[in-house]
């Protein structure tokens, strides 16, 4: 036999009608077979809250749990949609094509249907469903590029940014990317401004270069490994296309050292006419001005002491290569310091755009000088 479950109110009226059969004098054996229920079924009865309740109360105390029930889930569901709108990218989602994209990682994230998903970033249906215009994919890539650029260059702005893609051929203006990068959330740590003295009577004159691999310039920079040993760079620079020739990078570096950087790089490019550095012992040494007498076409220009604004060119290289390479990479050894540093060497020349080379890079300045 089907077992029967009751409801409150049938308890209630059940135990109504056993009062009144007790009452009459019969017993409760008798009651429970007029009940149709059992002995132990009647006295759990008598022990649960229906007794000396009115079905109307019962009816209360039902309703008042399922509308209990009700707003657990509808909490539930209030805590989840803020679980999930906090798992989406920072910002308001103020245009379509971001609440767009906001349904679809809510619906591939948390497998939601469309409905709720469009609820939840406050998208219309029917702009979710209508079909992406072309105009729109063109811009998804140009968006897609962007990003990419700026995670592989954390420290590139907008505005290199924007160099690279017009070298890469895409037809943007400035305002463009600057507002695609804005939507985009990307940003670039403002960088300090360092004063720098300058002599304002103009009595410093200095060699200038009028073509490439006239004018060099050297310059030392330090880091350090993960264990704390010292890493030392040489930077040589041609004055003129920006052109970044060496970085030779180790634990420590003499004037023989230097010597043998300049014969590989003779070897490779024109002998400059003339070599600025500051006066370091590895750039005043001997051996070094030994090595410029004997090539009889390169002659030394070493700028005052102290005065490092006379060799600018090295030190606004000697920032972005800080700024760019030595802030961002952890070495663990001088070898892979070298092999990254010729990495970072050739995207500079190859890839970054230069804001005095008119948006060129300084490869295709140098080609460019030597061709003229």
């Amino acid at each position: 036999m089907k077992r029967k479950r009751h409801n409150p109110e049938q308890i209630i009226r059940k135990l109504r009608t056993a009062d009144q059969l007790l009452n009459q004098g019969q017993a409760v054996a008798d009651v429970c077979r007029a009940l149709e229920v059992s002995a132990a079924t009647y006295h759990r009865w008598r022990q649960q809250l229906y007794d000396g309740m009115k079905a109307t109360e019962a009816k209360r105390l039902k309703e008042l749990e399922q509308e209990n029930s009700r707003l657990k889930r509808l909490l539930a569901d209030a805590e989840l949609d803020k679980a999930m709108l906090k798992e989406l990218f920072g910002g308001k989602l103020l245009s379509p094509e971001r609440r767009r994209r906001a349904v679809m990682v809510l619906q591939d994230r948390f497998r939601l249907s469309q409905r709720r998903a469009c609820r939840l970033a406050g998208q219309n249906r029917n702009t979710q469903r209508r079909p992406v215009p072309v105009a729109a994919i063109e811009e998804h890539k140009l968006r897609q590029r962007i990003r990419e650029l700026a995670r592989r260059h954390v420290r590139w702005g907008r505005r290199l940014v924007y160099r690279r893609l017009r070298i890469e051929g895409w037809s943007v203006n400035h305002k463009r990317v600057q507002r695609l990068w804005r939507e985009e959330g990307l940003q670039r740590p403002t960088p300090r401004k360092q004063k720098r003295a300058r002599p304002a009577d103009g009595s410093v004159r200095r060699h200038r270069a009028e073509h490439p691999h006239q004018v060099w310039a050297m310059d030392f920079q330090f880091d350090a490994t993960a264990d704390g040993r010292r890493l030392k760079f040489l930077n040589v620079i041609d004055e003129h296309s920006r052109l970044c020739l060496a970085i030779r990078v180790g634990r420590r570096c003499k004037a023989k050292d230097v010597v043998a950087v300049l014969e590989e790089l003779t070897s490779l490019y024109p002998a400059p006419a003339f070599i600025r550095s500051d006066n370091s012992p590895e750039f005043i040494a001997k051996a070094l001005r030994d090595w410029c007498e004997a090539s009889t076409t390169t002659s030394t220009a070493y700028i005052a002491p102290g005065s490092p604004w006379e060799n600018g060119f090295a030190e606004s290289f000697n920032g972005r290569f800080r700024d760019e390479f030595l802030n961002t990479e952890l070495f663990t050894t001088a070898p892979e310091a070298q092999i990254l540093a010729d990495r970072w060497r050739w995207e500079y020349n190859s890839l970054r755009p230069h804001s005095a080379l008119q948006g060129l890079t300084p490869l295709e300045a140098a080609q460019q000088g030597a061709a003229a």
